[in-house]
């Protein structure tokens, strides 16, 4: 939603399929073929994968970029985690309105998505 509505307010037209696509031609994001072998190394490389795109990101766009890159990075994980931890449900005005992307993303298939959301404390049926 945030990349969609920020790329809105800046006159950018970003295509959903490029998020979950790993081909580097056609994506409407800046530095993709940069920004998403970090991503991926983040989320499930090994140490190497990760120092190999850290590097890369450094030589070719700088100390300042990888520190951003690295801190959005770290921010999306935590929020998510933090999410997934305490039960966070999507807020219901929201479902309808995130319908397109969800299905365009997968993210309804997640593990997290099909479970029941209930309030904090409430367990849910199992």
């Amino acid at each position: 939603m945030l990349l969609r509505a920020s790329g809105e307010h800046a006159g950018i037209e970003h295509d959903v399929d490029g998020i979950t696509s790993t081909a580097g031609a056609g994506h409407s994001v800046r530095d993709a073929d940069l920004l998403l072998p970090f991503a991926e190394a983040v989320v499930r490389g090994s140490a190497a994968e990760l120092w190999a795109a850290r590097e890369r990101l450094m030589a070719e766009l700088g100390a300042a970029a990888l520190m951003d890159t690295a801190a959005t990075a770290a921010i999306f994980n935590a929020v998510v985690k933090v999410a997934d931890a305490t039960g966070i449900p999507i807020e219901a005005y929201k479902v309808d309105q995130t319908a397109t992307a969800r299905a365009a993303l997968g993210i309804d298939t997640f593990g997290q998505a099909s479970r029941p959301a209930g309030p904090i404390g409430q367990r849910p049926p199992t």
